[in-house]
């Protein structure tokens, strides 16, 4: 059996051909895999020592790869290890190691690399996991596919921030296993030591996730004594399988709290038709305890202060389409007494918000995953602004809100403003701000003779609002004021998408920021004798220029 010795890096790198397998002793942070879209998917194994280490799909290119992924082998330093690949061998020969990601010259550099939102360094992403506040840090954890940017290979990607808005990407916190893949979940931390985990005075941060198999998904724990950065699993995995409870694939996503009143975990998980509520003293045996219909996938269920009124709170529970319902709770059990209701509509799905958030600060903060292309780029989907959810009374009852968190502001580089401005002063300050940079826009608009009014960016129209119809881009809509014609609009503008809220945040939306050649991206006003009420535009600087 011929071997053929290929160095790379000052890395030597063993491959056997004819059994599709290359073997190297790790000597550098990263493995550089390349890839190709066009390639068919086919299974690598690592192993090391002797054991399987990981294990997951690539379309590794054979030929000339498209962009490149890696992998981060600090754990296996100075150890050997061995590549098999099912597929084309000739994609073994490319691989190397290195203690720079291939193309790192470039990362944060791309053409349609978003500017105020996270994405990661490569692959790709969607639902937030784990969100939670700890020790200064907030902590993003979100479903990933480190090898291609399409959806595959579920693991928990990671990455910090001391302010929501600069964020440092760390290695994979949550590998497939024997029980699956690494689906949704959320992560709390056990001051209390219920679990056991917690060491030397150091209360564990735990997460509790779905592992999916082809036959079931069921829930389990890993913890971590070290603000998150390396985990260990759970040896009693699963802690709750519930496939025969609901004869259902469909049982994932673990919403985890603690209930101070009942001095006990909650759980919610949705299984089937609806989010099912669970109770534990340890983290590690579960109780059923109800179940609410109606929504589909990543529960939350948390409790507001109405109107910013401690002593007047309802909770709320919602799915991860962005309906909600408003009722009581028990420790137990929830209970609907209004809804469902719509909050948000359009690109944002899975949204979860984030546990331990110091009183001091008291907010209700969510991140959702933006079901947003990034075409040609080396990683896809991005996470929407966080946003802050309030409780208001409305004429029609009590509802949810959102806006964009107040860090946004130091963001802004500059702003303008104007009372007032005709259609054409107000387009001309607009048009002041052309190619992809991001951008924040405030403005009012009233009709005087339109039914139909808004604003178009190139050939999207990203304020669509049909009186006749009362609809905004769509959806039924009518503003707190029955008679009123006039809206208010906040427009946050990244280089792949656009988000909306509407008259501060009682209705918002998403959607994709299509390329166009820059001289069609040009801002329009619409509607007939259409009065502009104000306007504020403010360029943003990059999340990444620290990077840069």
């Amino acid at each position: 059996m011929q071997k053929i010795i290929l160095f790379f890096c000052m890395a030597s790198l063993t491959l056997t051909a004819a059994a599709q397998e290359a073997t190297l002793k790790v000597t550098r942070k990263y493995l550089n895999f390349p890839v190709s879209q066009q390639a068919e998917r086919a299974k690598m194994t690592l192993t090391a020592d002797g054991a399987e280490a990981r294990s997951f799909v690539i379309r590794l290119a054979a030929g000339e790869p498209e962009y490149w992924v890696f992998s981060d082998m600090t754990s296996y330093l100075g150890k050997t290890v061995t590549l098999r690949y099912a597929g084309d061998p000739a994609g073994l020969g490319k691989i190397y190691q290195s203690d720079q990601i291939a193309d790192a010259a470039t990362m944060y550099r791309e053409s349609l690399r978003p500017q105020v939102h996270f994405t990661t360094r490569r692959g790709w992403i969607n639902d937030p996991n784990g969100l939670i506040w700890h020790d200064g840090e907030y902590h993003l954890f979100y479903q990933h596919n480190p090898y291609e940017r399409e959806w595959e290979n579920m693991h928990w990607g990671h990455a910090a921030s001391r302010d929501l808005l600069h964020w440092q990407e760390l290695p994979e916190a949550l590998y497939p296993d024997s029980l699956g893949t690494m689906f949704s979940g959320s992560a709390v931390v056990d001051f209390d030591n219920t679990a056991g985990f917690n060491q030397d005075g150091i209360p564990a941060m735990i997460a509790v996730y779905t592992a999916a198999s082809p036959e079931r998904q069921t829930q389990c724990l890993a913890y971590s004594l070290d603000k998150g950065r390396t985990w260990t699993k759970y040896a009693g995995n699963p802690v709750i399988d519930s496939k025969e409870r609901w004869d259902s694939q469909d049982t994932r996503d673990p919403k985890v709290f603690w209930y101070a009143p009942g001095k006990h975990w909650v759980l919610v998980l949705n299984e089937r038709d609806g989010h099912s509520i669970y109770t534990s003293d340890n983290l590690k045996e579960w109780t059923y305890r109800s179940h609410t219909t109606g929504f589909w996938e990543c529960p939350e269920l948390f409790e507001l202060p109405v109107d910013g009124d401690k002593t007047h709170t309802k909770w709320v529970m919602y799915g991860a389409s962005g309906t909600y319902m408003l009722g009581d709770f028990d420790g137990k059990t929830f209970s609907p007494k209004a809804g469902k209701f719509q909050y948000i509509s359009g690109k944002n799905y899975a949204a979860q918000t984030y546990a331990n958030i110091p009183a001091a600060d008291g907010r209700r903060i969510q991140i959702g995953w933006g079901r947003i292309d990034n075409p040609g780029m080396p990683f896809n989907g991005i996470m929407m602004f966080p946003t802050e959810l309030e409780l208001r009374t409305t004429r029609n009852g009590i509802r949810l809100a959102s806006r964009p968190i107040r860090e946004l502001e130091r963001l802004k580089t500059a702003t303008v403003s104007a009372v007032n401005p005709t259609v054409e002063e107000a387009e001309k300050m607009l048009n002041e701000y052309p190619g992809r940079d991001p951008l924040y826009i405030r403005l009012s608009l009233t009709p005087h003779e339109a039914t139909n009014l808004g604003l178009s960016f190139g050939p999207e129209r990203i304020l669509d609002y049909d009186l006749n119809g009362n609809t905004v881009n769509g959806v039924f809509y009518t503003p707190e004021q029955i008679d009123s014609k006039s809206i208010e609009a906040e427009i946050l503008l990244d280089r792949t998408s656009v988000e909306v809220w509407i008259d501060n945040g009682r209705y918002s939306y998403s959607m994709d920021r299509p390329a166009h050649p820059d001289g069609q991206e040009r801002f329009r006003l619409f509607g007939n004798k259409l009065k502009v009420n104000r306007l504020e535009i403010s360029p943003l600087r990059s999340i990444w220029t620290a990077r840069k």
